[in-house]
């Protein structure tokens, strides 16, 4: 079971809100966020129905983080990685430590 503090390790306190990695499978039979975490490659997985073709697995993945998150999609940013399986994504008026608070407990429900 991953904790939060394994997770908090792997995501950055900005001003405003926090920026995390995500590892992304595209053409899923379900959308789920989070799905596990890889210590390795510090990074959260994300999986989508849509492929990635014309940045329909970008807004995809933007929605499920928005939605899981309860946030806007306006709140949720992917600031590199955009053509890339790994990501970088700012979540703003999210922090750190409840960030990763978050992801453990889903993490937990899905385990």
């Amino acid at each position: 079971m991953t904790t939060p503090d394994e997770i908090r390790s792997a995501l950055l306190a900005v001003d405003g809100g926090t920026i995390f990695t995500i590892e992304v499978s595209t053409g899923s039979r379900m959308e789920r966020f989070p799905t596990g975490y890889n210590p390795w490659r510090q990074a959260i997985g994300i999986q989508v129905k849509a492929q990635a073709v014309e940045g329909k697995a970008n807004k995809a993945i933007i929605s499920l983080i928005a939605e899981t998150l309860a946030v806007p999609k306006s709140a949720v940013q992917i600031i590199s990685g955009q053509t890339s399986s790994i990501k970088r994504i700012r979540v703003d008026g999210i922090t750190d430590v409840t960030l990763g608070q978050s992801l453990a407990e889903l993490m937990s429900t899905f385990s």
